[in-house]
């Protein structure tokens, strides 16, 4: 009879690899783990994001807002709301290369 034993090993090692994964929760809102120590890291490197939007959605008075009620920086506001929004759609950030 074949010794199976090294494929149940690398399938319990696959197993345990997708249950440490990000689960997602039933709130979609929910920002991804990983985004958020991004997030809280003041010396992540930062770009600007320019992008025309309907005024009548008014986002930079809602951004001024919500920053003047959480102290959340603007950036961050929009980082977070894009990269949640993104993982939701199944269009998470690429892994870095060491």
């Amino acid at each position: 009879m074949p010794d199976h034993s090294r494929h149940a090993r690398l399938l319990r090692e696959i197993a345990n690899a997708l249950d440490t994964e990000f689960q997602p929760t039933d709130d979609a809102l929910t920002p991804h783990p990983a985004t958020l120590d991004v997030i809280s890291n003041r010396h992540t490197k930062r770009g600007q994001l320019n992008y025309a939007v309907p005024e009548v959605l008014q986002l930079q008075r809602r951004i001024r807002r919500y920053h003047a009620d959480t102290d959340i920086p603007h950036g961050d506001i929009v980082a977070l709301a894009l990269d949640t929004w993104l993982h939701a759609k199944g269009y998470p950030p690429e892994p870095s290369c060491p």
